[in-house]
Parts: structure tokens; C-alpha cells; sequence
């Protein structure tokens, strides 16, 4: 008989350790997802804050029209102010009405301040010269003198204007129209727009003295009459002078004065009137001197008390 076949032993598997049969373990379920806890009211309440708070974009955006209309009221009331300026200087740079053939005298000066010497010159240039008009010309400045303590245009034409007050005498700061501190620009400024006015320089003999200095001298004296009025120490000064001396020739006697506006340049003369001594630079030195006296009347008050 055949023997039966053995069996064949397996090989142990890994499963198989130390002749004990491992069986497979489980796989590990999952675990499970911890579900979301509820928000708290203090939770939602900053959820909610955040959401309405603005972001920076849109701060911006509410400073930008805020802003605006700001820099728009700024610029609404800086246009105000300026139309106001505007309108002042027009006012005080005005220049009087003139028709053709009319005799109008030129007194120029800064007028600081404006005094009865300028009023007595005037009166007796409308008498003298048969002159229809004066006007007085407040310039911005004297080039040779120090601006710097110079109270505004504004103040000093008003201040003339106080004084004057006569039908036939004008104030104004017309200074050319081109800010120009020089006689010879507004006196040419002048004659282009009033080409048939017979106008008449006037000056005190003081400044006649210096008027080799003054820019285009020569030119002034060729573009127009010029009556020279006599002033305290100064008659032989003002003959002497190197204006008097290089335009001797062209010399009007005081007897003709009253056609001068009427004669051709250059033409000049000199006139003899009551004479004055009164200046503004003596009357701007006495405004300190007063001060300082006033001072000392209170300090004497103090210790008297």
C-alpha cells in the first residue's frame, strides 16, 4: 500500500511568532471631528463691531469731500480778501477825469505826511499858472530815501485826501501802472494817455537843488513845463543848481508864469510866494519827540501820586 503523502507544513508567517497565531488587529477607526462650538454673545458682538467699522480706504474716502469742501471755503473766503484788495487799490490808484486843453500842475511826493505847505503850493499854482486842476500824485516811494518806515499807500492818499479837500485838487497813488518809483515813468505814462492835457510839473526849490540826481532829469525837463516854488534856504541853491545852470537858456520870468502851461518844453521858472516851514520831514521828526514826552509826563505823575 502507498503511504499517503504528508502535508505540507506552511511556513510560519510573521503572523506566527514563538508558534502563536497572531490574529490581525482592527484598523483604528477615525476619529471623530470635534464639532464647531457655538459662538459666544461677546463673540458676536466683536464679530459684529468689526463688520461695521469702516475700513481705512473708506475713511479716506469720507475725509476727501470734507476736505475739499474745506480747502473750498478757504478758497472762497482768500478770493473775498482778494477781490477786496483788488478793488481798494483800484480805488487809490484812481486817476481823475481830464479833457483835452485843460491845464492840470503835477505835484509828486510820498507825502508823509501830507501838510499845508502842499496845500499852499497848490493854491498858488491854480492862481498863478491859470492851472484848472492839481493833482496830487502819492508815489509808492522816494528811491533816495529809506521806504522802510513808509506808512502803506492806502494811508497816505487817504491822509492827503483829508487834507485837500478842494474841488479843484485830486489825490491819487497812480504810480504809472507799472510799480515804478520814478517821476520820468509815471510823468511819461501820463502824457500817452492824456495826449491833449497841458500838464506842469511842480516842485519845491529843495528838490530842484538835487534834481541832477533824479533818474532821466534831462528827459523830465524836455517832456513838460516845470514850476519850481520858492522855499525857505533853498532860492539861491535852486539857481545854483545843475539843473537851473544847464537849462538857463530855457528860463521864464515869474511875470510870464501864467502861460507856461501853454509853452513848449523845455520850459521852466521859478515863483515867489509866501514862503512855508513846514516839511514832512520836520513833522515826521516831532512825532517821537512827543511820545517820549508823554512818557515822561507819566513817569512824573507816578512819583508825584
Amino acid at each position: 500500500m502507498a503511504k499517503p503523502k504528508a502535508k505540507k507544513q506552511k511556513k510560519p508567517t510573521e503572523q506566527t511568532k514563538r508558534g502563536k497565531l497572531i490574529k490581525p488587529s482592527k484598523r483604528a477607526k477615525p476619529a471623530k471631528q470635534a464639532k464647531p462650538s457655538k459662538p459666544s454673545k461677546q463673540a458676536k458682538q466683536a464679530k459684529s463691531l468689526k463688520a461695521a467699522k469702516p475700513s481705512k480706504q473708506a475713511k479716506r474716502a469720507e475725509k476727501k469731500p470734507a476736505a475739499a469742501s474745506r480747502s473750498a471755503a478757504t478758497r472762497k473766503s482768500g478770493d473775498r480778501k482778494d477781490g477786496k484788495a483788488r478793488a481798494s487799490l483800484r480805488e487809490v490808484t484812481r486817476l481823475p477825469m481830464a479833457a483835452p486843453h485843460m491845464r492840470i500842475g503835477l505835484l509828486g511826493g510820498s507825502f508823509n505826511p501830507a501838510h499845508e505847505a502842499h496845500l499852499e503850493i497848490s493854491l498858488t499854482a491854480l492862481k498863478r499858472l491859470q492851472l484848472d486842476q492839481v493833482w496830487w500824485l502819492v508815489s509808492p516811494g522816494n528811491p533816495l530815501k529809506d521806504a522802510s518806515k513808509l506808512p502803506s499807500l492806502k494811508e497816505r492818499v487817504q491822509a492827503a485826501r483829508d487834507l485837500a479837500k478842494h474841488p479843484r485838487i485830486a489825490v491819487s497813488g497812480f504810480d504809472g501802472g507799472k510799480g515804478s518809483a520814478y517821476t520820468i515813468d509815471l510823468l511819461t505814462e501820463l502824457k500817452r494817455r492824456f495826449p491833449g492835457v497841458n500838464f506842469v510839473w511842480l516842485m519845491g526849490a529843495d528838490n530842484l537843488a538835487d534834481f541832477h540826481r533824479w533818474r532821466a532829469w534831462q528827459e523830465i525837463f524836455v517832456l513838460m513845463p516845470i514850476a519850481v516854488f520858492d522855499r525857505p534856504g533853498f532860492r539861491l541853491k535852486a539857481r545854483a543848481s545843475n539843473a537851473a545852470q544847464r537849462f538857463s537858456a530855457f528860463h521864464v520870468d515869474e511875470s510870464d508864469a501864467s502861460g507856461l502851461a501853454r509853452f513848449q518844453p523845455p520850459a521852466w521858472t521859478i515863483l515867489s510866494h509866501p514862503l512855508s516851514r513846514l516839511s514832512s520831514t520836520e513833522l515826521r521828526a516831532k512825532k517821537p519827540a512827543k511820545k517820549k514826552e508823554k512818557g515822561k509826563d507819566k513817569k512824573r505823575k507816578k512819583k508825584g501820586k
